[in-house]
């Protein structure tokens, strides 16, 4: 290519910000944010979470992901 960036390999002007992880692990854990929504008071007891505590990690976006993770 003559002087110009391949298209695949252009950056997004998002993509600086997020943290460098795997594209599935971000996908991993909206999943997994969704099925915490979906536990049962007894089940999220279970895990150590209230209800409410459960509602706020669901409503996270996909791209804030926990500081173990980075």
């Amino acid at each position: 290519m003559s002087g110009q960036a391949c298209p695949r390999t252009a950056r997004l002007p998002f993509l600086p910000r997020l943290p460098k992880l795997r594209l599935s692990r971000f996908f991993a854990l909206r999943r997994q944010r969704r099925h915490l929504r979906q536990l049962d008071a007894h089940l999220l007891q279970d895990v150590g979470l209230t209800t409410a505590q459960a509602e706020r990690e669901a409503q996270k976006p996909f791209w804030d992901a926990p500081d173990w993770w980075k």
